[in-house]
């Protein structure tokens, strides 16, 4: 599922997207400038246990009406990491592949990785866009990460590099990348945002990062991975995918 190299030779990077290899997340903007006021709170009706994260996601998604150049721009306002395509060769020079893990939607993150240059495995729920019926996100049914409730287990990816003898890294900032970091070593975690408050609370270690091109200064390190990581004091939660 993951890479066809021989695992002894490749240490494996499980990244999330909105919000880790990007500044924010799509969620987020499109809830600021895209969305209808008269939208229904999708959102609270996930929170009370009514919808699933995906199926809240793909209705708020659903609900845009802005036009395809408008909704590029907000892609854009994301900012992905500009040191991207220089950190991934790094990365690898240094034995690392990268996978990319989200909850959201992989229309915006391949074009986001297009414009940059950079060709990655992602694993997100496939979606487009057409004016006038909004972004439309699909379940990846079929997909050996298929998880019904997200779209994706991250969780899913990490045990898989884990079971073929991968050392493993995971990095990422929101509530659907609890169950995937817990499985890596503190050493190999990496958090900002509600997984940073959520592991805070929980007394895991990990290495905080405010950008993704960061965590490769700790991982082509060997001195700093084998360190134990600082806890942090939690910090205020913020919904992220």
């Amino acid at each position: 599922m993951i890479s066809s190299e021989p695992a002894e030779h490749h240490s494996l990077l499980v990244t999330d997207f909105d919000g880790t290899m990007t500044r924010q997340d799509f969620y987020m903007l499109a809830a600021r400038s895209l969305l209808p006021p008269d939208m229904p709170d999708y959102w609270a009706q996930y929170r009370a246990g009514q919808l699933t994260h995906f199926e809240a996601l793909r209705a708020i998604f659903a609900s845009i009406r802005a036009d395809l150049a408008t909704v590029r721009a907000v892609v854009d306002r994301m900012e992905l990491d500009p040191d991207l395509p220089r950190t991934l060769n790094h990365l690898r020079r240094s034995g690392w592949d990268v996978v990319v893990t989200s909850a959201g939607c992989d229309w915006y993150i391949r074009l986001l990785l297009d414009e940059a240059g950079v060709t990655l495995p992602v694993w997100s729920n496939p979606g487009r866009f057409e004016e006038g019926r909004g972004l439309l996100m699909e379940l990846p049914r079929g997909s050996p990460c298929f998880s019904p409730s997200l779209g994706v287990d991250k969780a899913a990816v990490v045990r898989e590099g884990i079971a073929s003898g991968r050392r493993v890294a995971f990095a990422g900032d929101g509530f659907p990348d609890v169950d995937a970091a817990r499985l890596v070593s503190s050493g190999l975690r990496f958090a900002r945002g509600d997984l940073a408050h959520v592991l805070s609370k929980e007394g895991l270690a990990f290495h905080r990062f405010e950008r993704w091109s960061e965590i490769a200064l700790v991982l082509c390190d060997p001195l700093i991975v084998s360190q134990n990581p600082h806890q942090t004091a939690p910090t205020e939660p913020r919904e992220r995918l």
